[in-house]
């Protein structure tokens, strides 16, 4: 049977498409199999390596491992404290540091080659997608996971009757007319936070994503678009590691900010 001539179209639309499996006999549900493992496999290397980095620290002198380790939750330690000024609560920085570790090594996954990664994938299975990040349902995953919090630690702190009080009385006032616009701008912004949480992730993850395979195209004209296409592709995984850690550094950040908001009293 004569193969296929490989096309712009085949080429990306074959990159692009996830091993799904269907859950259930009516097929409504589909597991997206690749972002689920390699997201579960990404995170449990970045638990091993936190282990790793802790299980070796020590009282003295820090070694190279220790003092990168105390560097980053250190810093991640100040962002969490300027950002959150309620009641003390253990949980904000080591929650950032897990997100923001996680969230990196999804998102590294794009600085790998496409097609080299595709000949290692393809004795799993024929589509094999490597960004988790790259697929909306992970990173409204994250983010609902991240709103959820907030609706926790908003009942908590402020009590269901505070809460709801708050939802019916902020911003403009206790008056019983202003109720539904106090409700509907409350909807809005709990509606929109994990909207904007997500998208800004996946947006420039998938927009990474396509570059790549746009570069990696070029570089499969010809000679010319050989050297060109891979002197570019070399200057974009570069430029894309400020990407990377950028987008990973944002999702953190805004974790603690919603969370900090959950404290917030009106």
């Amino acid at each position: 049977m004569a193969t296929e001539a490989l096309t712009p179209t085949s080429y990306i639309t074959g990159h692009l498409t996830f091993f799904a499996e269907p859950i259930g006999k009516g097929g409504f549900w589909v597991l997206h199999v690749d972002t689920f493992v390699t997201s579960v496999l990404l995170g449990v290397l970045g638990i091993g390596f936190l282990w790793w980095f802790a299980r070796g620290a020590t009282s003295g002198v820090p070694t190279r491992r220790q003092a990168l380790v105390e560097l980053a939750f250190n810093f991640i330690d100040d962002q969490a404290k300027e950002i959150f000024h309620g009641e003390r609560n253990t949980l904000i920085a080591p929650l950032a540091l897990t997100v923001f570790v996680w969230v990196l090594l999804m998102n590294a996954m794009d600085d790998l080659p496409l097609d080299i990664m595709a000949l290692v994938t393809h004795a799993v299975a024929h589509h094999w997608r490597l960004v988790p990040t790259a697929d909306v349902n992970t990173t409204f995953a994250l983010s609902l996971s991240v709103w959820g919090l907030m609706i926790f630690y908003s009942v908590k702190v402020k009590g269901l009757g505070g809460w709801i009080h708050e939802l019916f009385c902020a911003p403009f006032g206790s008056n019983p007319l202003l109720w539904p616009a106090n409700l509907l701008l409350n909807i809005v912004e709990y509606v929109s936070k994990p909207l904007s949480h997500s998208l800004r992730l996946f947006g420039n993850m998938y927009a990474g994503e396509i570059i790549f395979m746009l570069l990696g195209m070029w570089a499969a004209t010809g000679i010319a678009g050989a050297f060109f296409g891979t002197i570019l592709n070399l200057g974009w995984a570069i430029f894309h590691i400020l990407i990377i850690v950028l987008q990973a550094y944002i999702f953190m950040m805004l974790t603690v900010v919603y969370l900090a908001m959950a404290h917030e009293t009106h």
